[in-house]
């Protein structure tokens, strides 16, 4: 019997009694190790979790349609159990046959799942153990937490890492340690603050970094621009201008905007138009790279070896402010370069712009996980299946 810690935390759609899962690209990429194990005759049971329901039960965070995407990709039925832990799932368990799959409930309806105190965790994760002989963890985006299906029921049992756990870590190490050269950070998202950490480990190891999104505004008002409505950190300003003189002394490049989309609203309605990054008019927002800006990404990409991008561009899911996001992806999908795509909004502009997933070398499923390997720091479930390996 194996427990597989998956990361099945998809985004759900739903219109009355109607589920629809908007992007599965995290259930199709827990399907190697899960049909690795079951095609060699292992009862398979899946951890996985969906949102945030706080150790409360809540309909509209239940599994059940995963369970009936999972068995699509696998192309056999996959079993659901609505609960996490006790009777009902024992015997579900008990009636397991070699290479069958089951999946439990949600793990975070049950409060221990989360919770700060360890001896909780471990009691959880010690039911689970009670009727498993293996556990393989190949939830990346959950590897950074101390959570019971991730940390302490590898304490428990002979433990190992998934496919696609591996995968990760070798696509994050590659660019990690001694990567090839040119090697370039493409930088977006909301707020500098999020990436401050990757900034501070990434500038003794890049040649370059561009940057974009809502974040970019902080850096054009450390530059002395006037940024209207923008998304800014002003107390983060001061920082930003240690950035950049630390990027000077060191010989990295730091590229910013040179033109922007701007709107009154973030609104699909919001007549939008392009000015230059010092006429961004009062009262209007920045809300993608303009034209020219992606033009020059685009062809700083082009020359590349090594390429890490986290974070979009612009609020892509609104058309009029997607061309960045989009050029950016296009440039990667289309360089030589060894190219990883760190996770969250990035992954997930990739899919909603209809792009060809096949042509990056790695899209990341973790958001917070790659974003904690980049800022180099130690993963909790990962340090677990090494000391369990020792």
């Amino acid at each position: 019997m194996v427990i597989v810690r998956s990361d099945l935390n998809v985004p759900l759609s739903r219109d009355g009694d109607s589920v629809t899962i908007t992007d599965d690209g995290r259930i199709r990429a827990s399907v190697p190790t899960i049909d690795h194990l079951r095609r060699r005759g292992a009862k398979v049971v899946v951890l996985a979790h969906l949102g945030r329901p706080r150790g409360v039960a809540d309909p509209a965070l239940s599994l059940a349609p995963v369970a009936a995407r999972l068995g699509e990709l696998l192309g056999g039925r996959v079993d659901f159990v609505a609960a996490t832990t006790g009777p009902v799932v024992e015997s579900a368990v008990a009636g397991l046959t070699s290479g069958d799959v089951l999946l439990l409930e949600n793990v975070r309806f049950d409060p221990r799942e989360t919770s700060k105190d360890a001896a909780e965790r471990a009691a959880l994760a010690g039911e689970w153990a009670s009727w498993a002989d293996r556990y393989v963890s190949d939830g990346f985006g959950v590897v950074h937490r101390e959570q019971a299906s991730v940390t302490e029921i590898a304490r428990d049992l002979p433990c190992a890492p998934g496919l696609l756990v591996e995968a990760e870590l070798a696509s994050f190490g590659r660019v990690l340690v001694d990567p090839a050269r040119p090697y370039l950070v493409v930088l977006g998202g909301a707020k500098v603050s999020d990436k401050l950490a990757i900034i501070g480990h990434l500038l003794d190891r890049v040649d370059g970094i561009l940057v974009g999104g809502g974040m970019a505004f902080t850096f054009l008002r450390a530059e002395g621009f006037s940024v209207g409505d923008s998304l800014l950190e002003e107390d983060l300003v001061p920082t930003v201008r240690d950035i950049k003189e630390r990027a000077r002394q060191r010989g990295v490049a730091i590229m910013l905007p040179v033109d922007v989309v701007v709107a009154a609203e973030v609104s699909a309605d919001s007549p939008a138009r392009v000015v230059s990054v010092g006429e961004i008019p009062s009262g209007w927002k920045g809300l993608d790279i303009g034209p020219d800006t992606a033009r020059r990404y685009a062809a700083a990409l082009a020359g590349a070896q090594t390429v890490v991008w986290n974070g979009p561009m612009g609020v892509f899911e609104i058309a009029s402010f997607a061309e960045g996001t989009r050029a950016v992806a296009e440039a990667l999908a289309q360089s030589d370069a060894y190219t990883v795509v760190g996770g969250g909004d990035s992954a997930a502009a990739i899919r909603a712009l209809g792009i060809d997933e096949s042509r990056y070398d790695h899209i990341s499923t973790g958001g917070g996980a790659s974003l904690e390997l980049l800022e180099g720091r130690a993963l909790p479930g990962i340090v677990v299946l090494e000391e369990g390996s020792s």
